[in-house]
């Protein structure tokens, strides 16, 4: 692994508090800790960020996600493992990390939102575009 190119925490502290106090929030939403980490675990999978794949996966484990689920995310639209909720935060998952390939049409909103009330839908977009953002700075800088 590469290492460190910037120590982007010390020389962006209020940024980077922002961030953390970001994802401290969502910590508290109505989405349960196990979704969310399921969200940043596959956007990290789709960005290439060997750091956070680590540590979500290690993070899941902790909450008692079975190996073979871990195993099966990527491939979670063919897969039985994951329930339709879990699906539908997975597909606007996908939908907001690749949004120039993809994008937020209708359709998918419309599907995805059958399973959350609008303050989760706030909080999954929010979940999907915060591990984006981490996601891109620690691979940018080489965490």
């Amino acid at each position: 692994m590469s290492s460190l190119r910037l120590s982007y925490p010390k020389l962006s502290p209020a940024a980077y508090a922002g961030l953390i106090a970001c994802k401290n929030a969502l910590e508290s939403s109505a989405l349960s800790p196990e979704l969310v980490e399921l969200v940043y675990l596959r956007v990290s999978q789709i960005n290439g960020c060997a750091f956070c794949l680590e540590m979500h996966t290690a993070a899941l484990r902790k909450r008692g996600m079975v190996q073979e689920k871990l195993d099966a995310l990527a491939g979670w639209r063919v897969s039985e493992r994951f329930s339709d909720r879990e699906r539908a935060a997975l597909e606007w998952t996908e939908a907001v990390t690749l949004l120039s390939a993809q994008n937020t049409d209708d359709a998918t909103w419309q599907r995805v939102k059958a399973h959350f009330s609008d303050a989760e839908m706030s909080d999954l977009t929010i979940a999907a575009g915060l591990m984006n953002a981490f996601n891109r700075i620690a691979v940018s800088l080489r965490q």
